[in-house]
């Protein structure tokens, strides 16, 4: 049986690979320190095939069984998480990463990690190709998560040429789905929250930046074939249909019929001005790309989660930040 090890496996993103893997037939590996993850999100999981360890990545990490993957996603990946725990976020991008690259150098296994297009900051290219070495600020407020992305790829690809790991980079973009924290500080649960009770949605700056979602099941897919791939260099994974930021708070009005109003507040230090992955390599090496749209994932969301989830009932509630 193939074994994959899953760092942030409690984590949004983390746990819709967790359901991926052992769709597969995978045993699946799930390491949280649950600083940001959920052991909600993967209460649903009942199978002899799925361990999990309450365990933080900054430390080093023993597994007593062969393992054939590695995909670490632990970190912090929001801004309202990664504003709040900004040397943490240095931390799992620095020596967690080490630990995660350690392990799969003992075991011979695979390397996947996940990275994000905050590593092209407020990009100067557009679409952004992985090509693009990226413009980005070192000391502003996001450049804890940028830069510790930046230093995460660059690490990898040390232990690639140096050590022979076999690794892998993906450059995730905005993602949304199912079990998104109506309180994490982006735009898309933000935005549901306040439409649902009829609240001011809240556009920074004149809404004209803009950004491209991709459904959270096409971007696990997109993880998994890249993992399985013999690629080494980095991979958009995205979709790269782009909306303005206002385009998506009329859009989520519409869906659910609210009567918010939108509201323009002052548009946050280094914010990206656009944000649309180039995904050519993906189509080309991975015979990869979304099949689901806006709109039908919007739904899709809306139907697979709890009212009480959307508005935050079931979280502390923190104040919102600047959505991404």
């Amino acid at each position: 049986m193939t074994t994959s090890v899953v760092t942030g496996g409690a984590g949004f993103l983390g746990s819709h690979l967790c359901d991926l893997l052992l769709s597969k037939g995978h045993r699946v590996i799930c390491v949280d320190n649950l600083e940001t993850g959920s052991l909600t999100n993967i209460a649903h999981i009942r199978t002899e095939d799925f361990v999990f360890k309450n365990h933080d990545m900054v430390q080093h990490l023993e597994i007593d069984e062969p393992v054939d993957f590695v995909y670490h996603l632990a970190s912090p990946a929001s801004p309202i998480d990664y504003l709040r725990l900004p040397l943490a976020t240095l931390k799992v991008g620095s020596y967690g990463t080490h630990n995660a690259l350690g392990l799969a150098k003992f075991k011979r296994a695979r390397f996947l990690i996940a990275s994000t297009s905050e590593v092209y900051g407020d990009p100067q290219v557009h679409p952004q190709p992985e090509s693009y070495w990226g413009n980005v600020n070192p000391i502003g407020p996001r450049g804890v998560y940028d830069e510790a992305k930046r230093y995460a790829e660059a690490l990898t690809m040390a232990y690639h040429r140096q050590q022979g790991v076999d690794t892998a980079i993906v450059r995730i973009f905005n993602t949304y789905g199912p079990r998104m924290r109506a309180f994490d500080g982006r735009a898309i649960p933000t935005f549901l929250r306040q439409a649902i009770t009829d609240q001011p949605i809240t556009v920074f700056g004149e809404g004209s930046q803009t950004r491209s979602f991709c459904y959270v099941a096409d971007l696990v897919a997109g993880l998994v074939k890249l993992a399985e791939s013999q690629e080494h260099l980095p991979v958009n994974i995205g979709n790269p249909e782009e909306f303005t930021v206002l385009e998506l708070a009329e859009t989520i009005i519409e869906l659910l019929g609210s009567n918010s109003p939108i509201v323009h507040e002052s548009l946050p230090v280094n914010d990206p001005l656009q944000r649309r992955p180039d995904i050519s390599v993906a189509r080309e090496l991975l015979g990869w790309e979304p099949t689901v749209t806006l709109q039908d994932g919007l739904k899709r969301l809306l139907d697979e989660t709890p009212r009480d989830t959307l508005l935050g009932r079931q979280e502390s509630e923190r104040a919102p930040m600047t959505p991404s």
